[in-house]
This record gives structure tokens, C-alpha cells and sequence, in this order.
């Protein structure tokens, strides 16, 4: 595994990983699947596709995981209701 990639969920981050912090796991595993640090011009849609799948693949395992016997404030958060969006 990468080295640069960490651990985004409790309790490695003492708080919720943020949407940066799960770009920037995609961006370092797409490098290192690719090989490249940046694509050139005409890998660059395909390689920002890549990031874009795998960040919202990696939002949804971080959303759906069920941490146990993890501290009592991200217990907590498991346990707040979610607002209604409608």
C-alpha cells in the first residue's frame, strides 16, 4: 500500500474524515496504480474520472462502516439522527 495514504476512520482522525482528506486517498492511489504523479494531457480525463470514482467509493465504505468499541464521542456521532433533506 502506499504510505502517503492513511487510515480516514475512527480512531485514526480524531474527527470525521472531510472530503479533502478522501481526495486526497484517491489522488495518492490512482498515482500509485497509474504510476504516473500527474497524467499527461491526454490521460488527464480518464485518470480525474478515476479519482472522482474511487473518492466516492471510499465515502461511501467510510459512511456504511460500523466502528465498535470505538471512544464514546464517535459512538455518538453513529447515533445522531440524520437531517431530513427533503
Amino acid at each position: 500500500m502506499c504510505r502517503s495514504i492513511k487510515t480516514l476512520r475512527p480512531p485514526a482522525l480524531p474527527e470525521e474524515a472531510t472530503e479533502d482528506d478522501i481526495r486526497a486517498a484517491a489522488l495518492q492511489y490512482v498515482r500509485k496504480v497509474s504510476g504516473f504523479r500527474a497524467p499527461a494531457a491526454h490521460n488527464r480525463e480518464v485518470f480525474e474520472r478515476a479519482v472522482d470514482e474511487i473518492a466516492e467509493a471510499t465515502a461511501r465504505l467510510l459512511d456504511g462502516l460500523e466502528i465498535r468499541g470505538a471512544h464514546p464521542a464517535v459512538r455518538k456521532r453513529e447515533r445522531e439522527p440524520v437531517p431530513d433533506a427533503g
